[in-house]
């Protein structure tokens, strides 16, 4: 397959359905640019949680994946211990290499490329790189995405770590609060069904109901276990419409 022939599971196979170069690299630009800027965000939280500048920066340079840097930081600045925060942050991260599965299909990289690609696989890149239907195009959108986030989100986070030194105590200033603001904005538009809401607002109610009782950082464990308890429910559900239906049908043809 040529970079220029459409995916197996593209939108159209045939290739009519490609996106302009330009196209797919203003939307690519759109995402890094907008998501990149809230490193600042990252920048004022970590530094407000006791972290010093190259310890921030070096979270943004080496993990490079923002909710699970806010969490880390998170866990620190409640006073929680480095072992339950960091395991709390590794979970958030865990995502990433199952996105990393499929663009590892979608890409076909050279073996050479693919330790250096795997740092830029996460939440925006997968979405941008998924979105198109040619395999150029998701190379292009994988790549721009990317590497303007990358840059973007250290600068950023450099700046918001030097601007929290500055202005001295971030609690004052209530910008303790701009990390879950800012996380919470970029994952309410990736709530598209019924099932990921029901997630989030059991994950939510189990990581806040839980913050009087549990020590700093294991409430975001115990969140993680929303995922799998709806998934059962829904399961459950399911089972349970069709035993009804094919007992239903039974009955029918009894008759």
């Amino acid at each position: 397959m040529t970079e220029q022939t459409a995916l197996p599971d593209a939108p159209d196979a045939s290739g009519a359905g490609a996106k302009p170069d330009a196209a797919v690299v203003r939307d690519a630009l759109g995402v890094g640019v907008a998501v990149g800027l809230s490193g600042f965000a990252f920048g004022v939280t970590s530094a407000g949680s006791g972290l010093t500048l190259a310890q921030t920066c070096a979270l943004s340079l080496l993990v490079f994946t923002g909710a699970s840097q806010f969490a880390l930081v998170g866990a620190l600045a409640a006073g929680g211990n480095p072992l339950t925060a960091a395991a709390g942050a590794f979970f958030l991260g865990v995502r990433n290499a199952f996105y990393g599965l499929r663009l590892s299909q979608l890409l076909a990289l050279p073996r050479a490329v693919r330790p250096l690609a795997a740092q830029w696989v996460i939440d925006e890149t997968t979405a941008v790189a998924l979105a198109q239907p040619t395999r150029r195009g998701v190379r292009i959108g994988f790549t721009v995405t990317g590497l303007t986030l990358y840059v973007l989100w250290n600068l950023t986070t450099l700046l918001g770590a030097l601007g929290a030194e500055a202005i001295g105590d971030t609690d004052a200033w209530g910008l303790d609060a701009a990390g879950p603001a800012v996380f919470l904005a970029l994952l309410a538009p990736m709530l598209k069904d019924t099932t990921e809401r029901t997630v989030a607002a059991l994950a939510v109610l189990l990581g806040l109901g839980l913050l009087p009782v549990l020590p700093p950082g294991v409430p975001v464990l115990v969140a993680a276990l929303a995922a799998p308890l709806v998934l059962w429910a829904s399961g459950r559900r399911a089972g349970g419409a069709g035993d009804g239906a094919g007992r239903g049908t039974a009955e029918r043809e009894g008759e």
